[in-house]
């Protein structure tokens, strides 16, 4: 695998809160002080803390010093019951912690609230795999009058990516037109560590990105529009994470984040027969433990069949 530098994804916030209301926590002060903290980290420190903020200011805690060790619990509580993975979770909580061990060492607090916080342990829950019925949802989309022709190429080549090659949802809207070009039937995608692997696409999602780039994004280009990239949204400008789970929100008839069509291409590999290394390659895992996750739905899926399905079950 090689490497190069990329442009940075775009967070997804979870919570808005109040955007005047993020002065009071003096994040950016409290961001000033980690000197030796590298920049792309301090990014992750301020969108982990802004978010935590959002979510108490919705509960009236606007500020650090009405924050209490229940109120930290809850949001962290909140984060478990949302399905996000323990470790994104312990991170959250070992960044909040760092920021009010901050506020009360500089004396914007008289207690830390955070103090000896732990994420909860919480369930060990497997990947959501999309139903026949959801896919074929996303596939078709519903009724949208109100969508132009290229929006609908645009959405499809999306969802036939997303599904077909399992990319990552940062690695389809970081895609270059350099990285479609090469040998047919594969692209290059830039995934987690600026890591560059050649993955296969379906003929449908060949055949979807080539109608896209020829008739549809040629009607969303503007003056503004890079050249280079592949996905726009309908002012020009490049696709964002959260521009593709409004798009897939449009199409499904249930809240679908973009990973569940990655976890959905993982397992559907493995139950029919893929090799679990191939299948890390596949989704550019750099450890295999990662993967395996997905022999687990494979099994669960096969139970719930059997259960479901015999007589004797």
């Amino acid at each position: 695998m090689t490497s190069r530098a990329r442009g940075g994804g775009h967070a997804h916030k979870e919570w808005v809160g109040s955007v005047e209301g993020m002065d009071r926590w003096e994040i950016d002060e409290w961001l000033a002080s980690l000197t030796r903290v590298a920049a792309s980290t301090r990014a992750v420190y301020r969108r982990d803390i802004r978010d935590a903020a959002a979510w108490l200011d919705e509960r009236g805690r606007d500020v650090p010093s009405e924050v209490t060790r229940r109120d930290l619990r809850g949001y962290l509580a909140e984060l478990d019951n949302r399905g996000y993975a323990r470790r994104t979770t312990a991170r959250k909580a070992s960044v909040i912690r760092r920021y009010f061990h901050w506020t009360q060492r500089t004396g914007r607090v008289d207690h830390d609230p955070s103090a000896a916080l732990s994420a909860p342990r919480g369930t060990a829950t497997l990947p959501r795999v999309l139903s026949a019925e959801e896919l074929d949802g996303l596939f078709e989309g519903g009724p949208r009058s109100e969508d132009r022709r290229e929006i609908e190429l645009r959405d499809r080549a999306v969802v036939e990516l997303l599904y077909g090659s399992g990319l990552r949802v940062s690695e389809l809207c970081g895609l270059r037109r350099s990285d479609i070009a090469g040998a047919a039937g594969t692209i290059s995608v830039w995934g987690k560590g600026d890591k560059q692997r050649r993955v296969p696409i379906s003929e449908p999602a060949s055949v979807a990105l080539a109608e896209w780039i020829s008739e549809g994004r040629p009607c969303v280009v503007s003056d503004a529009s890079p050249d280079d990239v592949v996905f726009l949204n309908r002012r020009g400008k490049p696709l964002s994470p959260r521009d593709v789970r409004r798009l897939l929100d449009r199409r499904s008839p249930t809240p679908t984040h973009p990973h569940a069509l990655r976890h959905t291409f993982a397992t559907h590999l493995l139950d029919g027969g893929a090799d679990l290394r191939a299948v890390q390659e596949l989704l550019g895992h750099a450890d295999l433990a990662t993967t395996q996750i997905y022999t687990r739905v494979s099994r669960e899926r096969m139970r719930e069949v059997h259960r479901s399905t015999h007589p004797r079950a």
